[in-house]
């Protein structure tokens, strides 16, 4: 399914365009389901006709890469880029002189649009784009969307529970998601 491109991520600044197909990102505290939920979600979208992009928030060092393997050594010697590529894929490893929380747009920029309807991002809720946000009443956390006016519905395994004008969605429901989102796609054209 190709889907119009209209620009969600803007420049606050200067409402610039930064990034032309949709944008959507997935908002929760840790432990609520994010990935669970969205390695279920993203096969549905496909059966639906989208190329998915995706990109996800890590709170802590991490790496793709082994030790022992070409590309890990190369990059330990001193490359503060590494390409690998194969016939089949190809990853971008980029190490920071100085450690800094990642940003949005940037990462954006890394992207080929012409590769993807909708982009995916797990974390990162404090970025301005729309968001779902997941919610477990059991985890005691505070709802995001009483302070995030960027979230445009909310997931809950209770959404009973909450008491608000946006749509609820079942968290524990990756189809209703799927709809609620091919919907919301629809909506922007």
């Amino acid at each position: 399914m190709t889907t119009t491109r209209k620009p969600i991520i803007e420049n606050t600044m200067t409402s610039i365009p930064i990034f032309p197909c949709p944008v959507l990102g997935f908002a929760a505290w840790s432990g609520t389901g994010k990935t669970t939920l969205l390695t279920r979600l993203i096969p549905i979208l496909r059966e639906r006709g989208l190329r998915i992009a995706m990109i996800k928030h890590a709170h802590h060092a991490f790496d793709i890469d082994q030790p022992g393997k070409d590309s890990y050594e190369l990059r330990k010697a001193g490359a503060a880029q590494m390409l690998i590529a194969s016939s089949h894929r190809f990853a971008l490893m980029v190490d920071h002189d100085q450690p800094h929380e990642p940003v949005l747009a940037e990462l954006l920029g890394k992207l080929d649009p012409a590769l993807a309807d909708l982009v995916l991002v797990e974390g990162f809720k404090a970025e301005r784009m729309p968001k779902i946000e997941l919610h477990r009443p059991a985890l005691g956390k505070p709802m995001l969307f009483q302070d995030d006016p960027d979230i445009i519905a909310v997931a809950s395994n209770e959404p009973g529970t909450i008491q608000t004008s946006l749509p609820l969605l079942p968290l524990d429901d990756p189809r209703a998601v799927a709809d609620f989102i091919i919907d919301w796609l629809a909506a922007r054209d």
